[in-house]
């Protein structure tokens, strides 16, 4: 899929660089903070680039902000009159897609909801880690609606059903993983807090 055709690719670009910009950093103190060449960063906010969830894990975890928290607040940017509570058409609903490993999500819940959740289609064979950064300061559930997840959990590996729910605990380095030759589906349930 091409970055151009991705409507939420903006959106991402100009929510990177507000959240870049309102802790006043330059490029070289987010690259350093992310672990992320000043360079993609540069892409990233000009909108020539799609991010993967991969740098999204590390930029979202140098805000101190969740990877779901950083899209929802980059699909929060339509005004708040469209942010209003009631019906979201599925139609309605941007759907980002990583370049790297065509992973998707939905951001199910608006901007203004007190809980974010979001839907995740992981493709067979996809893997995406995260920094333990990325879940600081957020309680979090992991509910696989359709197919298997492999969640590794810092040093601990869950295989989990379609029915079964994760809560996660204190930050650790995360790894969803698709091992299956089919889509796996799960929902995202998170909240944020003063401590995980």
């Amino acid at each position: 899929m091409s970055n151009i055709v991705d409507p939420l690719v903006g959106q991402i670009a100009a929510r990177v660089r507000t959240e870049r910009e309102r802790r006043r950093w330059t490029l070289a103190q987010l690259a350093e903070a992310s672990g992320v060449s000043q360079a993609m960063i540069s892409r990233i906010e000009r909108g020539e680039s799609s991010p993967t969830a991969v740098v999204l894990g590390k930029l979202s975890a140098a805000f101190q902000l969740s990877v779901a928290s950083l899209l929802a607040l980059a699909e929060g940017t339509r005004s708040d009159t469209e942010a209003a509570a009631g019906v979201r058409r599925r139609t309605d609903t941007a759907e980002w897609r990583d370049p790297g490993t065509g992973y998707r999500r939905r951001q199910i819940t608006g901007p203004h909801f007190p809980a974010e959740v979001a839907e995740i289609r992981l493709p067979a064979g996809a893997q995406v880690p995260y920094p333990a950064a990325a879940f600081a300061f957020v309680r979090q559930l992991v509910w696989v609606l359709d197919g298997r997840l492999t969640f590794h959990d810092g040093d601990t590996v869950h295989e989990l059903d379609a029915g079964d729910t994760i809560e996660l605990g204190e930050p650790a380095e995360r790894v969803f993983v698709n091992t299956t030759d089919a889509e796996c589906r799960y929902a995202v349930i998170l909240t944020r807090g003063a401590q995980p």
